[in-house]
């Protein structure tokens, strides 16, 4: 299979036509071989509009929410970003490709170690590697100049958001299947965030190692 091409139909008719057309995003999607952070199992369909399984009933995102996303938060060379779910590391890969370093956190240490060992082989040497529920951040690398949080949350957290820099965006997806919303929140002041919206979608719940409510009789 010819990736290559695969990759650029990929970006001509997935990604601008859902209106990515930020160019530093475009020439990061053109230059990472997204096949190389699928299961073998899924190579074929690397550049296809499907969220590919990876392992411990996770999920990647689809191209075009990821290349919306990286869009979204605008960075620069010199940002540092944390990312909380590192997943296949396919996005880990989108972020580094545009700042300066990346924290990221996974809950499930398989999927860390495998993302990890993919990443260190495609040459990234600014990825800070962390295991354990990020749902609360990560302060002893904060501020960061963005946050995303790569699973859905039922309502909006902003309190991640104090780990930002005054200017700094928070990208989440929040509410519950069938009604989610992509939001970018942007840090103001001390205590104020100017909010978002950018696209409705349907994600599945950050795994984050909280205990899920229990019913009581």
């Amino acid at each position: 299979m010819n990736f290559e091409k695969a990759r650029a139909n990929m970006v001509e008719q997935q990604i601008r036509t859902w209106e990515v057309l930020d160019q530093t995003v475009l020439d990061s999607i053109r230059a990472i071989p997204r096949e190389k952070f699928v299961p073998e199992a899924y190579r074929t369909i690397a550049y296809s509009d499907f969220e590919i399984p990876i392992g411990y009933g996770e999920k990647m995102m689809t191209p075009k929410i990821e290349a919306r996303l990286a869009q979204s938060i605008n960075l620069s060379s010199s940002d540092r970003v944390l990312e909380v779910g590192t997943g296949s590391g396919y996005l880990t890969a989108l972020l580094a490709h545009q700042c300066a370093q990346v924290t990221t956190i996974e809950y499930r240490s398989e999927l860390l170690k495998k993302a990890q060992k993919i990443l260190r082989l495609q040459g990234y040497n600014n990825i800070l590697f962390e295991q354990g529920n990020g749902i609360g951040g990560w302060e002893p690398n904060e501020p960061y100049e963005a946050i995303v949080l790569t699973g859905s949350v039922a309502t909006a957290r902003l309190a991640i958001g104090q780990q930002l820099a005054i200017g700094g965006r928070l990208f989440m997806v929040s509410g519950e299947d069938p009604v989610m919303e992509a939001q970018l929140f942007t840090r103001v002041g001390e205590s104020e965030f100017v909010s978002e919206t950018l696209f409705e979608t349907a994600l599945a719940p950050l795994v984050s190692g909280e205990a899920k409510p229990q019913f009581k009789f």
